[in-house]
């Protein structure tokens, strides 16, 4: 039987068939542990450093395990679920890397991409929308994009969103969306040549499932109700698993929000345009019924929102989050006349003739109640362990925003429960999961992992040579001085920006000194024509990390999201600048909760939670600059906490060994 050493040990043929393969130690060593782990029906947490090769030290025992399983020839399909936080690695996974090893490993297997159901358009439902479009659509906009999309599905390789030529409206994707709730299944004229249909097929007879972080999670939570979205599996993968505790939060709890219900009734009657599902049919008596909940609705929120501007400090910001710690906060008359509209569209579904008539009225009937439930458990607090908060915010048109929300407060038991113990073997990922002495007691602890194994690989790249780690001990302690601190970082930036000419990542924990540190350095940015990329300019990630790359002699200034997942690699990028330690703000209800668990249990909050927290984004950080062997730069930290306090010890310490150098503005 074949084994990791085979297809990545030094000297092996099968490792040499494409010249863009490069064998590494680390990378072997990574995969001979998940190998045992696979093997053993064990967990598996391993830190791969960055170069290390994570994918095909996890893809090659992972697949070497179905072959195994296919010669002990049992009944059940093993498959295995491999699952990323972002798009880029996925398609990564599956253009670049499976295919390579499709190609060296002399075994039959096959790998699909999974998405979410909503990805794939219903033919039924396009053609409902043509028919109806004029009574259902509020916009000649949305009318003109069905035909193009009934042309479209006439040459689409598997009718899924992201092969549409052009970007469709949300409005109209949701109406012509695949849908479980508005599904006839076999009953349906075109079940034979239904696009999500097949690509579940697809899935059911593949061995390997490439997924993202958050259709896993949700098909985790529906699994808790005994439904699921992909087949089952006995081995899962979570690369980027330093994301899988807030991706898991967000998906096992509950959010129900303004835009969301309005949208929802807007859908059944829109009374300023005569259009809806209920003009279709007719419905006088159940319109009016909807015009009652939108002004049920606008009263439930809004009482939201005066309860909010009584109980928070910070309302008149554009947004805000409110910690509600106490049941029954308003009265909800909105869930009440919302089942009632649902029980009458069900009472007219049920007398429909034509199938797909009365699988959009029951479907409609369908969110009504989930809805309606969803703000009831809201209100009452009915997930036990929960923390309940109110998010607000204003948009640009001046629109009031407010989502209900809540999320388990400790979502560690919610995966063993639900994930370690009823998974063979479940390996966890990255490179950055560890800190300070390589302890994975944190990571354990969040993700439930009281059982299994742990790894720490280094990195293979030659930090001494490759880069330096700056910190400037004499500027103001942030904690104590912002705002002199926030003055020194902005003549800070300006030296080590101009020392690296450019090529420069600064790197925010607050959008508010990103803003004014944009407003005060453009002018001698221009003065010195240095290209400026700023995340508070609305430009999407990707596209602002294009123009980054191809922009000679730029700067980037990036706040959470470019911490992390953001690969620049060559002289684009040679100097990372961090303003600050990425300490979490104890001012977000999810993190008062956890660290008020943490306090009732006899911990401390700062260094058993935020401490290994932030070492975690800052190692995210410094990773952004040494991407391969022949990257070369200096990361420079602005914070003097990290050589001032003794836990700046374990920030260095949890870093590959680099040269450190002390120096003063």
């Amino acid at each position: 039987m074949l084994t990791p050493h085979d297809i990545l040990g030094d000297g092996q043929k099968i490792a040499k068939r494409l010249e863009t393969y490069e064998h590494r130690p680390e990378q072997l060593q990574m995969a001979d542990a998940v190998a045992q782990a696979i093997a053993g029906k064990r967990h598996l947490v391993a830190e791969a450093g960055t170069g290390v090769g994570k994918s095909f030290g996890y893809l090659v025992p992972a697949i070497l395990s179905l072959a195994a399983n296919q010669e002990s020839k049992t009944e059940t399909k093993k498959r295995i679920v491999v699952s990323t936080h972002t798009i880029s690695l996925q398609e990564q996974l599956i253009e670049k890397d499976v295919p390579f090893l499709n190609s060296v490993i002399p075994l039959e297997f096959s790998a699909v991409l999974a998405k979410g159901r909503g990805n794939y358009v219903s033919r039924r439902r396009l053609h409902d929308a043509a028919v109806q479009g004029k009574t259902v659509f509020s916009s000649e906009e949305e009318i003109d994009q069905i035909p193009m999309l009934t042309q479209w599905i006439k040459d689409s390789p598997d009718g899924s969103r992201s092969d549409l030529p052009i970007k469709v409206l949300p409005q109209v994707w949701d109406e012509v969306r695949s849908d479980s709730a508005n599904c006839l299944g076999r009953k349906c004229p075109n079940h034979k040549d239904c696009f999500y249909y097949a690509a579940r097929n697809r899935l059911q007879n593949a061995d390997i499932l490439i997924v993202n972080h958050a259709l896993f999670f949700s098909d985790l939570s529906l699994r808790r109700l005994g439904v699921n979205i992909l087949p089952d599996y006995h081995t899962v993968i979570l690369d980027e698993a330093h994301t899988v505790v807030d991706v898991a939060s967000d998906h096992l709890g509950i959010s129900v929000t303004l835009g969301q219900v309005e949208y929802t009734l807007k859908k059944l009657y829109n009374s300023s345009k005569n259009k809806g599902l209920l003009v279709v049919h007719n419905l006088g008596e159940v319109q009016r019924m909807v015009v009652k909940a939108f002004s049920a609705s606008e009263t439930f929120f809004l009482d939201i929102l005066n309860w909010a501007s009584r109980r928070g400090d910070n309302h008149n910001r554009r947004s805000s989050k409110i910690r509600v710690c106490e049941k029954g906060i308003v009265q909800n008359r909105l869930s009440p006349i919302l089942n009632k509209i649902s029980d009458a569209v069900t009472q007219h579904a049920e007398n429909q003739k034509n199938p797909s008539d009365k699988q959009n009225l029951t479907a409609a009937a369908d969110r009504l109640t989930a809805i309606a439930a969803s703000l009831e458990n809201w209100r009452l607090q009915g997930m036990e362990g929960g923390v309940y908060w109110i998010e607000t915010s204003v948009n640009r048109f001046g629109k009031q925003a407010v989502n209900l929300m809540a999320s388990p407060i400790d979502v560690g038991p919610e995966i063993r429960t639900h994930l370690l113990n009823k998974t063979d073997s479940v390996i966890m990922t990255s490179a950055t999961i560890a800190t300070g002495g390589n302890s994975f007691d944190f990571f354990r602890n969040r993700v439930g992992m009281t059982k299994g194994d742990t790894l720490a690989v280094g990195s293979p790249f030659d930090y001494q040579n490759q880069s330096e780690l700056i910190i400037v001990t004499n500027i103001a302690n942030p904690s104590e001085q912002r705002e002199l601190h926030e003055r020194q970082c902005i003549e800070a930036i300006q030296k080590y920006v101009k020392r690296t000419d450019g090529h420069a990542f600064v790197l925010f924990t607050s959008y508010e000194f990103l803003r004014r540190a944009e407003r005060e350095l453009t002018p001698w940015l221009s003065q010195n024509d240095y290209g400026l990329f700023s995340q508070a300019g609305g430009t999407p990630r990707g596209q602002l990390l294009e123009q980054f790359k191809t922009t000679p002699r730029s700067v980037l200034f990036g706040t959470d999201s470019f911490w992390q997942g953001v690969d620049v690699q060559g002289d684009a990028l040679t100097n990372v600048i961090i303003t600050k330690l990425p300490f979490s703000v104890p001012d977000q209800p999810l993190l008062q909760a956890r660290l008020e668990a943490i306090r009732k249990s006899g911990g401390n909050p700062f260094v058993d939670y935020q401490i290994p927290e932030a070492v975690i984004k800052f190692k995210q950080g410094f990773g952004r600059l040494i991407r391969s062997k022949t990257d070369t730069g200096i990361v420079v930290v602005l914070d003097p906490r990290v050589k001032t306090k003794r836990y700046g010890k374990i920030f260095i310490d949890s870093l590959p060994e680099t040269k450190v150098v002390l120096e003063t503005l």
